[in-house]
């Protein structure tokens, strides 16, 4: 049995957390980092920070990313001026201010615990080194961690490296004998920090066609102190029905601060679209989309037909059309037990003391509530802040022990007009823009 080495997780394991880490099916492409990175250019990062806190790759498909990074006291790693360069761009496009966890909140079923991980149970104090195996290709930071346990709070406990993630694209050609295909590149951030008997890897995916992708993922130990919440709310994972493990959901927020085009005054939209049964004459269905311009602070639910982009109100690409990022969530469970957890989307005006979804420590003045469900209270907006909720409920099996299998959770952000064509398009290909027709 795995011995936790952190005073306060053993305090959180006796108090009864007895089941295996925060889980969920993983995003599409998760999966271990593999491929070598390829060296950064030599120009100069548009990213605001010294050598030592300054990633910037250019991969092997001409892509470049740049950014800084740190490391919160609460939440952890948090990476900043994040922008994005496909080829072809003559600059660099910002995309973010910053982004990081906003949240992990952990409710168990049987109602006697729940567990606000980043600001109740010392998420950033448990940053785990790393070994070079862990890594592959890649480069291990040293990251110093605000208020350590350890005598010596330098760990080595962020790995910035490169892999592939399969096809980007494939397309057959005019002729038989020409075919397209490339192999798409990321850059992989990540880190992980222990909780209790459980192992958080909080990973950022940069991809080379634009798209961000988010993911927590949770491996570790299941805890020693097996209890069985009785009336069906535990699973036996010991001989016959002994050492039941109770039920529990791992509740993950995020929050991003977007500034499209270096500019903070993004707009939001929200697309729905209606099917309607075929009218006389018609050979199919039709299908009607509607945009809302969300001008005021929104708490938001998913539903098919539904989708939501933060818009640029600084710049347009090479077609003139408006620079924008859509917000594409991963499989959720909606946790309903708790006020912050009933939505999931929230977007709000920036504050700079509403800093985590549940337990906030800011002061953000009287009444106005430590979660983030209290802050949407119609202001409008003019810098937007996205938070991003995505529930796994966790029924412990037999397979998760020992040690149990990372299990993912996550979403993504994917560019919708932020190059005028497919950023990885082959030279080849480049003139076919718009309504194109074959060359004579």
């Amino acid at each position: 049995m795995r011995v936790n080495s952190n005073p306060k997780a053993r305090t959180r394991a006796a108090a009864g957390l007895t089941v295996a880490a925060l889980a969920a099916g993983a995003t599409a492409g998760a999966g271990p980092a593999t491929a070598q990175p390829k060296a950064a250019p030599a120009a100069p990062a548009a990213a605001e920070c010294s050598t030592a806190y300054r990633i910037e790759q250019k991969l092997s498909t001409g892509t470049t990313w740049r950014m800084c990074w740190r490391y919160d006291g609460k939440a952890g790693l948090v990476l900043e001026n994040i922008s994005y360069q496909p080829k072809g761009e003559p600059k660099q496009i910002k995309v973010l201010n910053s982004a990081r966890l906003g949240q992990i909140h952990v409710p168990y079923d049987d109602g006697k615990v729940e567990y606000d991980d980043l600001t109740g149970f010392d998420f950033a104090q448990g940053l785990m080194n790393l070994a070079p195996g862990e890594c592959p290709g890649g480069t291990i930071k040293t990251v110093k961690v605000p208020d350590s346990w350890n005598e010596d709070p330098n760990v080595k406990g962020l790995c910035t490296t490169t892999r592939s993630r399969g096809h980007a694209y494939r397309m057959q050609g005019d002729t038989a004998n020409k075919v397209f295909q490339a192999e798409g590149k990321d850059l992989l951030v990540y880190t992980v920090n222990q909780v209790g008997w459980y192992e958080y890897m909080t990973e950022w995916r940069f991809q080379d066609d634009g798209t961000i992708t988010m993911n927590v993922g949770a491996t570790g130990s299941l805890s020693w102190d097996d209890y069985d919440a009785g009336d069906g709310r535990g699973w036996p994972i010991g001989k016959g029905a002994s050492a039941k493990a109770t039920s529990h959901s791992h509740n993950a927020f995020w929050r991003l601060d977007f500034a499209l085009d270096g500019s903070t005054k993004n707009k939001v939209e929200q697309y729905d679209s209606t099917v309607s049964a075929p009218t006389r004459g018609q050979r199919a269905p039709t299908t009607k989309t509607t945009r809302t311009k969300v001008t005021k602070e929104l708490a938001g639910d998913s539903k098919a037909y539904r989708w939501w982009r933060m818009v640029s109100a600084a710049g347009k690409n090479k077609d003139g059309h408006a620079r924008s990022y859509e917000i594409v969530p991963g499989p959720t469970t909606k946790y309903p037990g708790r006020s912050y957890t009933k939505h999931d989307l929230y977007i709000t005006q920036y504050n700079k003391c509403e800093l985590f979804a549940s337990n906030n420590p800011g002061n953000c003045g009287a009444g106005a509530g430590k979660s983030v469900d209290k802050w949407v209270n119609g202001q409008a907006l003019t810098h937007p802040v996205v938070w991003m909720n995505i529930g796994f409920h966790h029924i412990a099996r037999d397979e998760d022990q020992q040690p149990m299998p990372v299990h993912w959770q996550g979403f993504s952000i994917a560019p919708r007009d932020v190059t005028a064509m497919n950023p990885l398009t082959p030279d080849g290909l480049g003139w076919q823009n718009g309504h194109w027709r074959p060359r004579s």
